[in-house]
């Protein structure tokens, strides 16, 4: 009989104290994909506030040019 685990929750980062901005792209390219999609928060682990904060400092990295659109 198979038991089931429950995986540990996610923390998020930015609530334990690192800092996102749209000027440092390196930091930018973990919350995207391959394909240059923002990554959802089941797979990143933020907290829904800091999600949408993230997706506005990406798509601010994307208007000037730091990170594409797509690839």
């Amino acid at each position: 009989m198979a038991e089931f685990y429950r995986k540990k929750k996610k923390v998020c980062m930015m609530c334990t104290g690192k800092t996102v901005d749209y000027k440092d792209p390196e930091i930018l390219r973990k919350y995207i994909n391959e394909k240059g999609k923002i990554l959802p928060r089941r797979v990143t682990g933020n907290c829904a506030r800091h999600q949408r904060f993230i997706a506005q400092q990406v798509k601010r990295a994307r208007a000037i040019a730091l990170l594409p659109y797509t690839k």
